[in-house]
């Protein structure tokens, strides 16, 4: 691309700081480094029309983690990891609903609740033996108890009788939350400038700036942050693998009683109402090599399974149509903790998110934001 004198001293010229990826955490990222640098000159560069990747894809939870998610954290973590685990995600949240407002989220305290099959009987009982000590564990992070059984109400196919819910756990509306991102990162008197369609291919730490090429242009920045995620391991970040998720969402069911965010399956499987629709998604534990993929789309062992979940227990007997379908790529690896570090003198990342990225985006982004002046 051939630029003119004018879009180089506009977008380009005098850079001190370049944030790679327009999603929650590269908008938090940014925003921080607008706090704490009210003079910066700040450029984002997003590859997709829209944040590609998990952040305008996301099925819209405010959630910190299932209680078989938790146990099964504690089967390979230690009590200290899942805690603080579960505190980087509650605080957040939070800072996400300070930061843009409950009205310009959608957010609603709805609750979420944990639903078991028939088959699930050994896995609830775990559960109700467990459910004090994690209780007890979380009790500093939430000031309260987090999870209690309560009558499954909802109407719910070949399911127990009891539910596990956690009232602390809401949804949101994900298009606005993005939206208020991208109005607070462009408002103000200093306004942050994005590119979309601009996809980072290489850079070189310099030693005093960072030379960036793009598929259209070179330029240079003072410092440089990357919040990719799920593509970190295309910039030689290896602890990153993309994990991709399947999505769909009905036409609406009039009558519809469903409300609140569900969880199955220690997370794999969740759904959760939109209005009088039902959103569902998971089910990659039946692929996992096949979902550990950087491209987006539909397979038929996944979606079939999606299916047949609604039709079987979410709406028995209720008659549904498909409104749409879509996936979205998150980024996972052998630890659930997040990776915030830097990776030469003027390059940092903060990736690796876990499918949590509503709940952490915020508070990785601005830890991320912290390494820049590091």
């Amino acid at each position: 691309m051939e630029l003119s004198y004018w879009e180089l001293k506009t977008w380009l010229d005098e850079l001190d700081f370049c944030v790679v990826g327009s999603g929650i955490t590269g908008l938090s990222c940014a925003l921080e480094l607008r706090r704490t640098h009210p003079q910066a000159r700040i450029l984002i560069l997003e590859k997709g029309v829209f944040p590609q990747g998990a952040s305008t894809k996301n099925a819209g939870f405010a959630c910190f983690g299932s209680l078989t998610e938790i146990l099964s954290d504690l089967n390979h973590h230690s009590e200290e990891t899942v805690t603080a685990l579960v505190s980087q995600r509650w605080k957040g949240i939070q800072l996400l609903r300070q930061r843009l407002g409950d009205k310009a989220l959608e957010y609603k305290s709805w609750g979420g609740y944990e639903i078991f099959r028939e088959t699930d009987t050994a896995v609830f009982d775990r559960c109700m033996h467990e459910m004090d000590r994690v209780n007890t564990l979380l009790e500093p992070v939430f000031g309260q108890s987090c999870f209690r059984p309560v009558p499954n109400k909802f109407g719910f196919g070949s399911t127990l009788p009891k539910l596990i819910l956690n009232p602390l756990e809401g949804q949101l509306h994900t298009g606005k939350m993005m939206q208020a991102l991208l109005h607070k990162v462009q408002g103000g008197p200093h306004p942050i400038l994005i590119l979309n369609g601009v996809a980072l291919n290489e850079y070189t730490d310099l030693g005093e700036r960072v030379a960036i090429s793009t598929n259209h242009f070179d330029f240079q920045t003072r410092k440089l942050l990357l919040a990719t995620n799920g593509f970190a391991g295309n910039l030689g970040v290896p602890e990153v693998k993309p994990a991709r998720a399947q999505v769909l969402i009905t036409e609406p069911i009039p009558g519809l009683s469903i409300q609140g965010t569900f969880h199955m399956d220690e997370g794999f499987y969740y759904f959760r109402n939109v209005g009088q629709r039902i959103l569902l998604g998971g089910g990659r534990n039946l692929d996992p090599e096949g979902e550990t993929t950087r491209t987006f789309g539909q397979t038929p062992l996944i979606q079939e399974s999606l299916e047949g979940l609604l039709r079987e227990v979410i709406l028995p007997g209720i008659p549904f149509q498909i409104g749409h379908r879509w996936s979205g790529i998150m980024g996972v690896g052998p630890q659930k903790k997040p990776i915030v570090t830097k990776v030469s003198d003027n390059v940092a990342c903060g990736v690796r998110l876990g499918g949590m990225g509503v709940a952490i985006g915020s508070h990785v982004g601005t830890e991320l934001a912290g390494l820049a002046g590091a």
